[in-house]
């Protein structure tokens, strides 16, 4: 009785049966090529106009504002800003206080409203970093 290694056994008998002769020659291997995905949240370079920031997710936000700096639109501070969530409650120039514990990743929200009415608040208390951080994203929401 011999015995052969598995590679060797398999090899012989890959090329010795007159079935795969065919199959064992590299000229006969075709590739098929497949589209790639479609991209599930994608900036149209065509398009001057971004998604309607007055009812727009936090999510959809953050994804938005994620490809913007990774094209460069956008500064790394104004990203860092755009991403933090939302706090749970918020003051309004006015001095009401605005409910914003109902605001999830799947709800929409007036972003461009609401950090407007922080940058007022930020230039009244006159906090030089914080206003230009939120001029930043207001400029970047307006565009």
């Amino acid at each position: 009785m011999e015995i052969f290694s598995v590679r060797s056994s398999q090899s012989l008998l890959f090329k010795n049966n007159p079935n795969n002769a065919k199959s064992s020659k590299t000229s006969d291997i075709e590739f098929e090529t497949r589209a790639p995905a479609p991209a599930s949240f994608q900036i149209d370079d065509n398009s001057d106009e971004g998604p309607d920031f007055t009812a727009v997710s936090p999510g959809e936000l953050r994804n938005y504002a994620r490809q913007s700096f990774d094209s460069g639109v956008i500064d790394q501070n104004t990203y860092a800003a755009i991403s933090e969530p939302l706090p749970m409650h918020a003051i309004d120039p006015l001095g009401n206080v605005i409910d914003l514990s109902s605001v999830t990743d799947g709800t929409s929200f007036n972003f461009l409203d609401y950090y407007k009415s922080q940058l007022q608040i930020a230039t009244s208390i006159g906090d030089p970093d914080e206003v230009q951080t939120l001029k930043s994203i207001v400029d970047f929401l307006d565009s």
